[in-house]
């Protein structure tokens, strides 16, 4: 083989070195750009899901809070009976007289003795005190709802 049969021949196969050097290079940068991006596009979607966990637990913690105080209430309603037949008994608490007009029949009746009487004194302080914790569980049951409600709207617009 002569001279320029060899350089030419080294020059093609130098050519084909390059290219394939290049080629290569040039795949590897693209596959590092693609990795970068699926990395960036992996964080974003990690860090929105650690926001809406967030949101989540947030919310918890505030019916969790809304739950606890519904029970504290639950809890110190069932004093209020004997509170309002203390005061009734005391004189501290009046009871409207459309109360006493349930009993006002029988007690009026002449076959009604004073023991009669007392009983049903002291059945409408009774009364007086299981109607007043209905209402106060009435009301703590719809104070805790409403609070509900409202962390349920404040989420919803945030």
């Amino acid at each position: 083989m002569n001279r320029i049969a060899i350089h030419l021949l080294v020059f093609v196969a130098w050519s084909a070195g390059m290219f394939g050097a290049g080629w290569a290079w040039r795949g590897d940068r693209a596959e590092t750009v693609d990795a970068r991006q699926l990395a960036g596009a992996s964080a974003a979607q990690v860090e929105q899901i650690n926001q809406t966990r967030a949101v989540e637990h947030s919310h918890a913690e505030a019916l969790a809070t809304i739950g606890a105080k519904h029970e504290e209430d639950r809890t110190a309603a069932t004093a209020v009976p004997a509170a309002v037949v203390a005061g009734v008994r005391d004189g501290s608490i009046q009871l409207r007289d459309d109360l006493a007009t349930c009993n006002t029949a029988r007690l009026s009746q002449a076959v009604a003795g004073t023991i009669e009487r007392d009983a049903h004194a002291e059945l409408r302080a009774e009364v007086a005190g299981a109607v007043v914790q209905v209402g106060r569980d009435a009301d703590d049951h719809i104070s805790a709802s409403q609070a509900v409600i409202a962390a349920d709207r404040a989420e919803v617009t945030r």
